[in-house]
């Protein structure tokens, strides 16, 4: 048995393994592979005859050896491994030939299609997955994202009401057929290290391609229960669509969506902040342990009535056991509930793991947590070879392992039987101790994926479990049922009152301790050894008692806690033009200080590019204060995610060509809040002659000219044309960060005796109205970088622009096509990396970079 298990995970890591890789095997070696190690499996296996012997299979014939029966087990794994790499391989092969044709890409397209998944509702958009129907052209994918966007745009800091919106949108139903003309695009997110990988998430979803809605689209017909996938989204619409209305206007409404039906578009950012910090995240996403939860309460409910129940005058129980009618209950609770939530990656490890212990019921066979893990791993990656891709999938099977593994091996009952105020000690003391154990075991993971660990985790799940998953879940389903019943709206709106009201007793405490200054600890980028080094150690550390050097395990996390990334020496350094999409946001490190020159543009009341990639990415490198913050100029692609920079880090000393207090004070009123952020030390106007010299390095403001600052309602000429330009010289190579200038002011640069500069941002993100003829030769750089999206309207960096850089002998670099652009000036060395050529994956789009 301990090998059928080996080879299970085998399987499953084989599969896994695919997905990091830049290019997917052929699947047809490892298939050749895998069978070629079974044949020789097989011919070490095969019965022998000894002269005057009976017929004996090899593990019992005398001249067997362990090493030949351990070879043979190894062989079998090997094979396991091979057969998985080959079939995720041929899974990967599949999804990426399912593509949008390049002559397709951003052209409009007619295409009819079905609504797949539940539509996520924006204020001015409705965005919903599609199964593709018909095209014309041919040449689009199977399935595609849609973006219905309305015509009433409030702009970035305006907000909206999800209830004043309803009228610009017709209904959307899983199952309803359109025709629409879209615009259709590969799919794209930003590539920046340490950074979420959106192509990459999408790609496991199976999405191939992104739609924008042009025209009015016309419905066709309604295929309801078109597939079971398809009539379970349906469902879902319709309990939403049933629930809003009581939920609309609860400070947590939203949360008591997301744990019924899985939807958590309606939750704020600011609130997902506040689970992140407190470990709870888990909590508001449908897990393992509400699915479990609703599980046991279905299996106990029905377990105490079967017992109760005749028919004919004989018990039922005495003509099916109870034990398994409670059994199969509770899996089919636990499959309707997964559906209704989406049916993502926990939920369905849980439900296939309830489904292989209801299998050993049934069938009387017994097994231990480690066949449960292995069995639900396989089947999990056997129906979804893309479930690994998913952070939930690792995180999930670990937690769980953790929880089998510390109350299997140790054998702790939960309650003492010593009597029942004793036993509820015992029980909160064990439920403690699991979830600190928790807690340090996913450490290493969570550090590696989101740079950040929650300390009063522990704490905070202590309480929040309980409420959350054996109270607020329950009512949450109760209050979607009583929601689809005309004539209860009394006791609807007593439920939804009830719920709330419990959801908000838990969350009061929650949000003191999330805003305690040491409620997370913020981890850096460490390299993968650390990781896996770290693994290694919680394994030793969960070994049952008496194994040797077991209390060592969690020493060997100190590596991911104490782990830095290196900094430059003295008069050496390091700049990163992040991708920020259509903004500018650069990282300059040095020895020991930290310049950030623009923070990105801003999305919404609630989003920016700061908040998504240069916060992630300045915690990941270890930096805990900046030094010096400069805004170029007030164009919100710039000072967009300023408020995000400032409530993360303190920042010692600002540079901005406007009043930087002013304008946190206007966007404090328009985002409608009451304080701002906390401010830098010193805030000072960028002029020409300002320098500073910091570890080697020297920092010298070029322009503008004037004295005094912009004004903050100057048109967006005279903000680009007075933009701070930022020149930086190190011991060996030189940057140039000259924001939004004109042509004219880079000409005004040249005459004034601009030095050559090995590194140039390209000036307006590679506009036509920049990067002048003069400019490009005279500053004879080796490298320039345009900070642009990928399709922008403004047609950056302008085709024009990139050759004029080539013609001078510069290799280009585009944000928007190369992700992230890292550039290092180390022992007279310089170096220039792309992120999407440093890290390759094989559904990323090919990197255009210089």
């Amino acid at each position: 048995m301990a090998t059928g298990r080996a080879c299970l995970l085998a399987f499953s890591i084989g599969v896994a393994g695919v997905h990091g890789l830049a290019q997917p095997p052929t699947a047809w070696g490892f298939g050749a592979l895998a069978a070629g190690l079974l044949a020789w499996a097989l011919w070490w296996a095969r019965p022998h005859r000894l002269p005057g012997a009976e017929t004996v299979p090899l593990a019992k014939a005398c001249f067997c050896t362990a090493w030949q029966v351990t070879w043979v087990r190894g062989l079998c794994i090997g094979a396991a491994a091979a057969a998985g790499l080959s079939y995720g391989s041929v899974a990967v092969q599949s999804r990426l030939a399912d593509a949008l044709d390049d002559s397709n890409e951003d052209k409009v397209t007619r295409v009819t299609l079905r609504v797949a998944e539940l539509p996520r509702l924006e204020p001015d958009s409705r965005i919903f997955v599609a199964d593709v129907l018909e095209s014309n052209p041919e040449g689009v994918p199977s399935r595609i994202q849609v973006r219905w966007n309305s015509g009433n745009y409030a702009g970035p800091y305006g907000r909206r009401s999800q209830r004043a919106q309803t009228d610009a949108f017709p209904e959307l139903i899983p199952g309803q057929v359109w025709r629409m003309a879209l615009i259709l695009r590969h799919p794209h997110g930003s590539r920046n290290p340490h950074g979420f990988d959106y192509e990459g998430h999408v790609f496991a979803q199976g999405i191939r391609a992104t739609g924008t809605v042009r025209g009015s689209p016309v419905l066709l017909r309604d295929d309801g229960w078109a597939s079971v996938s398809v009539g379970a989204q349906r469902a879902r619409h319709h309990v939403r669509a049933a629930m809003l209305p009581y939920l609309e206007e609860l400070r947590w409404g939203a949360v008591l969506l997301a744990l019924a039906i899985g939807d958590q578009a309606s939750v704020d950012a600011a609130d997902w902040q506040t689970f992140n910090r407190s470990g709870l995240t888990h909590l508001v996403s449908i897990s393992g342990s509400h699915v479990t939860l609703i599980a046991v309460m279905a299996a106990f409910v029905m377990n105490q009535a079967w017992r109760r129940l005749r028919l004919a005058g004989r018990p039922l129980a005495d003509r099916f056991p109870a034990q398994l009618a409670s059994a199969w209950t509770a899996l089919g609770v636990a499959w309707l509930y997964c559906l209704l939530a989406g049916w993502g990656v926990p939920a369905r490890r849980t439900f296939v793991m309830l489904a292989v212990v209801a299998l050993s019921l049934a069938m009387r066979l017994p097994l231990s947590a480690t066949h449960v893990l292995a069995a639900a791993a396989f089947v999990v990656v056997l129906l979804d070879p893309w479930s690994p891709l998913s952070a939930g999938f690792w995180l999930s099977f670990l937690a769980v392992w953790v929880l089998m593994a510390s109350t299997g091996w140790w054998g702790r009952p939960v309650f003492s039987p010593a009597g029942r105020v004793a036993g509820w000690k015992a029980g909160l003391a064990e439920a403690t101790r699991l979830q600190i154990l928790v807690t340090l075991a996913l450490l290493p993971p969570l550090s590696m994926l989101f740079n950040d660990v929650s300390l009063i985790s522990p704490l905070a799940n202590a309480y929040a479990i309980p409420v959350m998953g054996a109270l607020v879940t329950p009512l949450s389903l109760l209050l979607a049922g009583l929601a689809l019943v005309s004539g209860l709206e009394w006791a609807t709106q007593g439920v939804a009152w009830l719920a709330h009201g419990l959801l908000q007793a838990c969350m009061w405490p929650t949000e003191w301790l999330a805003r305690l200054p040491w409620a997370s600890l913020p981890t850096l980028a460490v390299p993968k050894w650390a990781t896996l080094f770290a693994m290694a150690g919680v394994a030793l550390a969960l070994m049952p008692k008496g194994f040797p050097y077991r209390s060592l395990g969690w020493a060997f996390m100190l590596p991911v806690l104490v782990a830095a990334p290196k900094r430059p020496a003295p008069g050496d350094w390091e700049l990163h033009a992040l991708d920020v999409g259509q903004g500018s946001a650069l990282v300059m490190l040095t020895a020991r200080h930290a310049l950030v020159y623009d923070t990105g543009v801003r999305y919404s009341p609630d989003a920016d590019a700061a908040q998504r990639n240069l916060v992630p990415f300045l915690r990941a490198m270890g930096v805990g204060k900046i030094n010096v913050l400069v805004i170029s100029h007030a164009d919100l692609d710039h000072v967009g995610g300023l408020r995000s920079v400032l409530e993360s880090f303190p920042v010692e000393q600002s540079y901005a060509n406007f009043d930087l207090i002013a304008w946190l004070k206007r966007e404090t009123r328009l985002l409608g809040r009451r304080d701002l952020p906390r401010l830098p030390l010193a805030v000072t106007p960028c002029r020409h002659g300002q320098s500073w010299e910091v570890d080697g390095v020297r920092f010298s403001f070029l322009w503008p000219l004037g004295e005094g600052n912009i004004d903050l309602d100057a048109g967006t000429r005279e903000r680009n044309r007075n933009a701070c330009v930022l020149r930086i010289q190190g011991a060996h190579h030189s940057v140039l960060l000259p924001g939004d200038i004109g042509a004219d002011e880079e000409r005004s640069l040249v005459r004034r005796g601009l030095p050559p500069t090995d590194i140039v941002l390209a000036a307006h993100h590679g506009s036509r109205y920049s990067s002048a003829p003069e400019f490009v030769s005279s500053v004879e750089a080796q490298h320039a970088i345009a900070q642009a999206a990928r399709w922008n309207r403004y047609g950056h960096p302008a085709p024009a622009v990139v050759r004029r850089w080539n013609a001078d002998g510069a290799g280009f670099w585009d944000t928007g096509l190369d992700g992230a652009v890292m550039v290092t000036s180390r022992a007279g060395k310089l170096t220039v990396e792309a992120e999407r050529e440093r890290r390759p994956r094989y559904w990323s789009m090919t990197s255009g970079g210089g």
